[in-house]
Parts: C-alpha cells; sequence; structure tokens
C-alpha cells in the first residue's frame, strides 16, 4: 500500500474516522467525522508522525526552516513530524509552538521551542482544517513575531468543503494568503480506497455510505 492508503486504514484502526450520523461545529450533518482526539498511545504518535513526515517529504523535500504547530492539537503533530522526519529521512528540522496565553515572567513572549527569525521559511502543520480559523490565527501572529514566509500548510485530511467562498476553504487559505496546502489524503482518496474494502473483516463504506458521502460532497463541497 502506498503511505496514503495505509494511513487510511491506520485512521480507522485507531477510531479517528468513522462513519454513521454527526453534526460538524458548524451544524452540517455528515455522514462521516475524523476526530484526532482519539489518537492516544506512544505508537499511533509515531505512526502519525510518520505518515506527516511522508507528505512533506514528497511535497516539500527542501527550502523549510521550521514547523509549527498551532496550540493545542499541532504542537504534538509537529513533535512528532519533526522526529520522523529526522529519524527516516535524516532531516532535523526545528519546531515551535504558541502559547494560547503569552507568558509574563521568565523569558516571556508567546512562542516555545525555535525562535523564527526574518526570512524563515514556516510550515504549519494542522490536523483537519474546517472553517481555517486556526490557520488565519497563526498567520496573523507570525505578523508580531518575524517577517517570515508561510510557506505551506500540512494537514492530514482535506474534507474538500466550501468555506466562506464557493471555493473549498483550504482553497480560500491558498487564495487569500498565497499559503500551498498538503493533505496527507483527500476525502475523495478515502471514499475510492475503502469502497466496499473489507478492513479487519468489516466494509466502513458500503454502497450506501458511499452515496451518503457523495450526496454531502455535492451539497457541501466547492462551487467553484
Amino acid at each position: 500500500m502506498t503511505y496514503k492508503e495505509e494511513f487510511i486504514t491506520f485512521m480507522v484502526r485507531s477510531g479517528v474516522l468513522t462513519f454513521g450520523d454527526f453534526t460538524t461545529k458548524s451544524g452540517r450533518k455528515t455522514p462521516y467525522f475524523i476526530n484526532t482526539g482519539n489518537y492516544k498511545t506512544g505508537a499511533q504518535a509515531a505512526k502519525l508522525g510518520d505518515y506527516y513526515a511522508a507528505c512533506i517529504q514528497e511535497n516539500l523535500p527542501e527550502g523549510v526552516t521550521c514547523l509549527f504547530g498551532p496550540a493545542y492539537k499541532g504542537i504534538p503533530l509537529a513533535v512528532a513530524a519533526a522526529s520522523s522526519l529526522y529519524r527516516n529521512y535524516d532531516r532535523d528540522l526545528p519546531y515551535c509552538f504558541n502559547r494560547k496565553e503569552i507568558k509574563d515572567h521568565g523569558e516571556g513572549g508567546s512562542m516555545v521551542g525555535y525562535k523564527p527569525q526574518d526570512g524563515d521559511d514556516v510550515v504549519i502543520v494542522e490536523d483537519v482544517v474546517t472553517a481555517g480559523t486556526a490557520v488565519r490565527e497563526s498567520i496573523e501572529l507570525f505578523k508580531h513575531v518575524a517577517k517570515v514566509n508561510m510557506k505551506a500548510l500540512i494537514v492530514s485530511v482535506d474534507r474538500m468543503e466550501r468555506g466562506t467562498k464557493d471555493c473549498s476553504t483550504l482553497d480560500e487559505l491558498r487564495q487569500d494568503h498565497g499559503i500551498a496546502v498538503y493533505p496527507i489524503v483527500t476525502v475523495r482518496e478515502i471514499i475510492a480506497f475503502l469502497h466496499n474494502r473489507e478492513i479487519d473483516g468489516k466494509v466502513y463504506i458500503d454502497d450506501a455510505m458511499k452515496a451518503r458521502m457523495e450526496a454531502y460532497l455535492a451539497e457541501y463541497g466547492p462551487r467553484a
């Protein structure tokens, strides 16, 4: 299997990618849900870092100064990805993350880990982007840290849904901020791989579930 197919299988086995009836934060009724909060073991963290590292290595083999993980979910993702890049690709990239509340004692500041410098090429490492709020907040945050180039955003899954415009949220981020966006997998890739395929003896996307997911994408997917 490709690393993308392995990642889809990994999400299912970890209970992170589930199917049924759910409501997203935006109020949309969705037939599938991705809950990255269900990753909870050292083995899962190590494997997750490997998939992020594979995506980074494939799309950004060079020209990256540091990885940034937005608090809170992005913090372990950036650390795991940086560890895997060193372990598997001999790339020793520094990482950093932000505090939710600015520290007013000691060295102070809002950043932990590597201190970004003017001219750095920064890659944001996130889980699943819905409205893009955390990414926009990260871009705004860095305006007060250093004059960096927000080079790319790495996410686990592109749900391929509209944001505030007719295009997808990730395309909106590309257009508004000139940032490259690379998902490990897209929902279309999930459908294509899991449709009528057994994982540990169970089919998660049968014809009926595929139809529901396609209908959801038809309603909430990009219009442009």
